[in-house]
């Protein structure tokens, strides 16, 4: 996790970008659902995959231990250590940690028969305030490929980073365990390959681990600057940093913070005028994934629940889901409930009867298996559902207390039907939901002035799709 950096345009423009793909205005369909005239139930506890809950099971809190333990191993991983051969292969720095986290996905793709392909997306960062000289950053990563020709092409992502840092950022020779940070959120990435490669998905996942966050997001900017410019379809990106459960006396380990963007990251004056005129600042794609997770958190027992809060990140700190909500894609980021920061970002040494250092004995594996779960049951939830609707819209022509709602099917042709979602416009997540059939419009006795609608897809099984809030249509 790494601290604000002041004069750096990644943290000066974040709150101010919004994604323009998703305020796109297309045709809509012309396929018409006879009115609805109820009032809608409550809504519904996501089903439960068997399939999923059976792989949640699988996660092993020992061997997060076992993961976490041997990264510190490495003695320090700090970006700019050195990564020489020799230093590589005596078992330290940042050049062994990378080879460690590349082994371990290839000895998980062995294990499912050659199901992951690992890669390595490496690159050359220019000299910079936290990059002395011209340094080199390997982000590793395995991708697990979607069973569906279509739907392959879409992608949920969860990463964490493996880089870590002590007291003095310009340190490359002094130890840096960096255990919970983010030696935490690593294992948790790597466990969730472990679990998942085990399984088919309709869509991709993507298990990525990045190097020089502390240095500036590096290498998550560069990874998410590649995604966009190769088109990638990534749906969901699933930061995990900070996701020990440092064993503070008030800690509360039955919840994870889970945060997430309000004004999405990129673009016109024109879209930005338009989302505070419809009073949509809380309703960004991020917004839609946060409550996806709370959703996921209410029908899958992972341990611990999600506690959303609806700002980007912590006062003063920033992490590699921004770099994924500047490039357009839906991000968030886990972090524990209370932070140890004499356990973050300091050298390991006892002064006036106070800890300090980021070492293992202040994590608490049997949490950080608990967050793995939850986001392995986000991941796989969304990469079995269907494609959300798209091009869905609001009808806004007229004036009327009935409220018209069109879309266009879901891509990738794994849905069944359709639900229309609303809450009160000052509620934070969905209080209600109506099954429209297999149908493209639906008309609800509801006032659109009062509430905010989604439209979701979901398949036979009962998978459902990221919600899509609709635009206004005259």
């Amino acid at each position: 996790m790494i601290p604000a950096i002041k004069n750096k345009s990644w943290c000066l423009s974040v709150a101010m970008l919004v994604v323009a793909t998703w305020f796109s205005l297309p045709a809509v369909a012309q396929n018409h659902a006879s009115p609805i005239t109820s009032e809608g139930s409550a809504t519904e506890t996501m089903p439960v995959d068997s399939r999923i809950a059976e792989a949640l099971q699988q996660v092993s809190a020992e061997r997060i231990r076992e993961n976490i333990e041997k990264l510190v191993s490495f003695g320090t991983r700090s970006t700019i250590s050195a990564q020489d051969a020799a230093t590589t292969s005596a078992g330290r720095g940042i050049g062994a940690a990378r080879e460690w986290i590349k082994s371990e996905f290839e000895r998980y793709s062995k294990d499912c028969s050659g199901c992951l392909e690992v890669k390595t997306d490496t690159f050359t960062e220019p000299a910079a305030d936290r990059i002395p000289q011209p340094t080199e950053i390997t982000n590793v990563y395995a991708v697990l490929k979607g069973s569906d020709g279509e739907n392959a092409k879409r992608i949920v992502l969860v990463t964490g980073h493996y880089d870590s840092r002590n007291s003095d950022i310009l340190d490359v020779k002094g130890d840096a365990p960096g255990a919970n940070d983010d030696g935490s959120g690593t294992a948790v990435s790597l466990e969730c390959a472990r679990v998942l490669s085990k399984l088919k998905f309709p869509a991709t996942i993507i298990f990525l681990t990045v190097a020089g966050e502390e240095q500036g997001l590096n290498g998550s900017q560069h990874f998410a600057k590649m995604a966009k410019e190769q088109g990638w379809d990534i749906e969901a990106a699933l930061n995990n940093d900070i996701v020990g459960g440092d064993k503070s006396a008030e800690q509360d380990r039955s919840v994870v913070r889970v945060f997430s963007e309000g004004l999405p990251a990129a673009a016109t004056e024109q879209e930005i005028r338009r989302i505070r005129g419809l009073g949509g600042e809380n309703d960004s794609a991020s917004r839609q994934l946060a409550r996806y997770i709370a959703d996921v958190g209410r029908a899958y027992d992972a341990g611990v629940k999600p506690m959303l809060v609806f700002r980007l990140d912590r006062y003063l700190r920033g992490g590699d889901h921004s770099s994924f909500n500047q490039q357009g894609f839906a991000a968030v980021r886990f972090t524990e409930f209370r932070e140890e920061y004499h356990h973050q970002h300091q050298n390991v040494r006892s002064e006036g009867g106070i800890e300090y250092g980021d070492v293992p004995k202040f994590v608490d594996y049997d949490y950080v298996a608990h967050v793995a779960r939850l986001n392995a049951a986000t991941l796989a939830s969304l990469a079995s559902a269907p494609a959300p609707p798209a091009n869905v819209r609001l009808r806004t022509k007229d004036l009327e207390n009935d409220s018209t709602l069109t879309w266009e099917n879901s891509p990738g042709g794994l849905a069944s039907g359709y639900e229309v979602l609303w809450r009160g416009t000052t509620s934070p997540e969905w209080e209600h939901v109506e099954k429209v059939g297999n149908v493209t419009r639906a008309t609800l006795k509801l006032s659109k002035d009062n509430v905010i609608f989604a439209v979701r897809a979901v398949d036979a099984q009962g998978h459902r799709s990221l919600p899509v809030v609709p635009l206004p249509e005259r």
